[in-house]
């Protein structure tokens, strides 16, 4: 299986942890909700939820369609299949949750895997994000070298073109360091005691996010961010 496949796969099963939902409406929250998934198509979609369905990870049922799905001709009418994530499927995402080697922080995956830090453990996300920050940290070493080694040679277009990469790898740094020290204070407050754990919302085992961000910050589907 591919990695651009498994990250589909993946995307899917998280979307259906949250509810059941049919190929159409599916599709619709992969392209608007994560934005990583605009290139996918219906093409793309029906063979990974039938390899799902194979594998035991999701059932189909028949269910009424969207009200906003494309009309299908009034003969030969029948009911949308509505995909629902069955137990082995719910566990089969958990797992792959809780993975946190590289490729959970490769450009390919860590937008699809923030996505999902809400159903994530907060040391899971910790492990992601600090992969991901020294990811990018190297990355951003490389660059400032390359840059300084060939500045001389390059013209001005080539020169702007390399400072708005690094300036987009350096954005996403700050944002991660703000994201991991907003995680740290929220594991110090929960081991603080549960009084100090009530004075910010924020800090719950699913809200690790800073209280204050600004407008700057990447978008972690932007692959010029990555």
């Amino acid at each position: 299986m591919s990695r651009r496949s498994g990250i589909l796969e993946f995307a899917v099963l998280g979307l259906l942890r949250e509810s059941p939902m049919h190929g159409y409406e599916l599709r619709k929250r992969l392209n608007t909700s994560l934005g990583v998934f605009r290139a996918f198509s219906y093409g793309t979609l029906y063979p990974c939820l039938k390899t799902l369905v194979a594998n035991g990870w999701l059932i189909e049922e028949s269910g009424p369609g969207p009200d906003d799905a494309p009309a299908a001709p009034l003969s030969g009418r029948r009911a949308k299949i509505v995909y629902r994530l069955t137990a082995e499927g719910k566990e089969h995402f958990e797992e792959l949750l809780a993975q946190t080697g590289p490729d959970a922080y490769e450009d390919e995956t860590f937008a699809a895997r923030f996505a999902f830090f809400g159903q994530t453990s907060r040391d899971v996300r910790m492990r992601v994000l600090e992969g991901r920050r020294s990811r990018l940290e190297e990355r951003l070493e490389k660059m400032r070298l390359s840059f300084a080694r060939t500045r001389e040679r390059l013209d001005d277009y080539t020169l702007e073109l390399q400072r708005h990469g690094m300036e987009s790898v350096e954005r996403e740094v700050r944002w991660l360091n703000e994201l991991i020290e907003s995680e740290r204070a929220g594991r110090d407050q929960r081991r603080s005691g549960p009084e100090s754990a009530a004075q910010q919302d924020t800090s719950g085992e699913t809200g690790g996010l800073p209280r204050h961000r600004d407008s700057t910050r990447p978008d972690p589907s932007d692959d010029t961010a990555m």
